[in-house]
């Protein structure tokens, strides 16, 4: 499994609008239901501190590129963030999922 952790600082100003981005682009990931993939964001107490994280399953692609609300959403966050993000991959040693 391919895991990768992205961490951004948004300009207070574009909270409202990536928020609404955000809704948008995970109904549409909800309604394509891709396989091999998990992704999920989280907002930091802070407010402005987001951070996405790609799980991608061994021996496939990601997906999410072929979904057009993503692929608007990773657009438009040139404009929204404050600094460009910081980008890690990570090595899953043990994961559990129920």
């Amino acid at each position: 499994m391919a895991v990768l952790m992205v961490r951004a600082t948004v300009k207070p100003e574009c909270v409202d609008e990536l928020e609404a981005a955000l809704r948008t682009m995970f109904t549409a990931i909800e309604a394509a239901r891709p396989k091999g993939v998990r992704y999920a964001s989280y907002r930091l107490a802070d407010g402005v501190t987001y951070l996405a994280e790609l799980e991608v399953a061994d021996g496939t692609g990601n997906p999410l590129p072929e979904i057009p609300e993503f692929r608007e959403f990773q657009a438009a966050l040139a404009d929204w963030l404050a600094a460009p993000p910081a980008v890690e991959h990570l090595e899953v040693r043990g994961a559990y999922a129920a």
